[in-house]
């Protein structure tokens, strides 16, 4: 299970990349979806972190 949550949010981690990459190269006027992707993707890197962190002391991960 906790695998399996660490491997969803790595997944969303890559979708968060590539809609930031998306926002980058597609919006022509000024928007905040770019901002709003790269605070998504920040959060997710800690809750994946999190998650491996808490897996290694609890000792589900080995």
């Amino acid at each position: 299970m906790l695998k399996a949550a660490i491997v969803l949010s790595l997944a969303a981690m890559l979708a968060s990349l590539f809609s930031g990459l998306v926002f980058l190269t597609r919006d022509r006027q000024p928007s905040n979806r770019l901002l709003g992707a790269l605070v998504l993707r920040v959060a997710l890197a800690v809750l994946t972190v999190s998650l491996i962190a808490w897996g290694l002391y609890s000792g589900r991960l080995r």
